[in-house]
C-alpha cells in the first residue's frame, strides 16, 4: 500500500505531451510512449512530488463519484504501482 505521506512524481525520464495529431496525452519516455486515457492523464498531472498520495486522491474524489472510494484507491495506487515498475514514477514510499 503507499502511504499516504508519500509524494509521487514522474521519474526525470518520463515526460506527459499531447499528440497533437489524436489529442491525446501521451506518457513518453526514452524510445517508447503510451497513451493515456484522461483519468491516467489526471492522476499523473497531479504527481508532481508536492502533493501529498492523499492529497491526489482528495483531488481524484471530487472528479469521480461513482463506486466507493475504497474502489478508486485501489485503482490508483495500481496504476501508479504499474509505472513504478516501469521505472516511470518515483517517490511511492514516504
Amino acid at each position: 500500500m503507499i502511504e499516504r505521506d508519500a509524494r509521487p512524481r514522474l521519474a526525470s525520464k518520463a515526460r506527459i505531451r499531447l499528440d497533437k495529431q489524436t489529442g491525446q496525452q501521451v506518457l513518453l519516455y526514452p524510445e517508447k510512449g503510451l497513451v493515456l486515457n484522461s483519468t491516467g492523464a489526471k492522476i499523473l498531472s497531479l504527481c508532481t512530488g508536492e502533493r501529498r498520495f492523499e492529497e491526489i486522491l482528495a483531488a481524484l474524489r471530487g472528479d469521480y463519484t461513482e463506486g466507493p472510494v475504497e474502489e478508486l484507491e485501489a485503482h490508483v495506487e495500481s496504476f501508479l504501482r504499474s509505472l513504478e515498475q516501469r521505472g516511470l514514477v518515483e517517490g511511492l514510499s514516504a
